[in-house]
């Protein structure tokens, strides 16, 4: 008899095993993908964290100011030192004075305004020594606000007076000269005081009211001795030497204690009377016994 072979059945997975697979293999996919994002959320997260190279803003504040552009300094002019002003106390000008200069002389080149009203017309020009280290545009800014004012020479209507440039005519020029080239200029017909040899005062001479450059920075010992200002004593040595070129003569004091005409010697001494710079005193010129 033939035994029949028993063959092993394959049964289907029960459906319950089934369904677990899929389940296993549903979590295990979840969590790459949970794994994936939170990832690429950490290396986003990282990368905001990196510091970038800033961005320099070159803008002007109170804090960081603007660079400047470096420039290549221009020579300085020749015989064109700062200008140095008196304060409008100081008595005199520190530092040493040149006592001799090129012996020629550089001319202002600008035309004033003509001051006064009335009277003739007197033109005049102002010049500065080369090698003097005095700015010819300070002098001659000087020399016209004080031949400008009413209580100089134009004061009383009988002249005008105008700064006119070097190159043109003029009837009598302001030099300010050292101390050695003032006295050779003085030599021909003016009078230049000197003292233990060396030329002390300013002086005129026919056309030339020349200011000695010693006195214009160091002033006079009876302006220091009264304790007044260099700025006043310039308006003297001025008003004085262009009063000469106007025709007038030395004068004394006429009240002892009172104000000095501006014709005395006060470079040397004011005669009992006190400085004063100005030609004229309220309404009139003031004036003392010729000399």
């Amino acid at each position: 008899m033939i035994e029949e072979a028993t063959l092993p059945v394959t049964r289907p997975p029960n459906p319950p095993d089934r369904w677990r697979r899929w389940w296993l293999a549903l979590l295990v996919l979840t969590a790459v993908v949970a794994s994936g994002f939170l990832a690429g959320r950490g290396l986003s997260s990282n990368a905001a964290t990196v510091p970038t190279t800033p961005v320099t803003s070159i803008t002007p504040s109170a804090s960081a100011p603007m660079l400047e552009t470096t420039t290549t300094p221009s020579a300085p002019a020749v015989d064109q030192p700062a200008v140095d002003q008196p304060a409008v106390d100081q008595l005199s000008l520190p530092g040493a004075v040149p006592s001799h200069g090129s012996g020629t002389f550089a001319y202002a080149t600008t035309r004033g305004p003509v001051l006064g009203t009335q009277g003739k017309l007197r033109r005049f020009h102002v010049a500065v020594e080369q090698g003097s280290n005095e700015d010819l545009t300070a002098f001659a800014s000087s020399v016209v606000s004080t031949l400008g004012n009413p209580q100089s020479w134009i004061g009383g209507g009988q002249v005008r007076l105008q700064m006119v440039p070097g190159a043109e005519k003029a009837d009598f020029t302001v030099y300010l000269a050292t101390r050695d080239t003032a006295g050779k200029m003085c030599l021909n017909g003016g009078t230049n005081i000197r003292i233990n040899g060396v030329p002390y005062t300013s002086c005129r001479t026919t056309g030339k009211a020349i200011i000695n450059l010693d006195r214009w920075r160091l002033s006079a010992k009876p302006y220091l001795y009264a304790k007044v200002p260099l700025a006043t004593y310039r308006q003297y040595v001025v008003n004085h030497e262009v009063g000469h070129e106007l025709g007038h003569r030395h004068e004394g004091c006429p009240k002892a204690g009172g104000p000095a005409p501006v014709m005395v010697q006060q470079t040397l001494t004011t005669r009992g009377c006190v400085p004063y710079a100005w030609p004229r005193r309220g309404n009139g010129f003031l004036t003392g016994p010729a000399r």
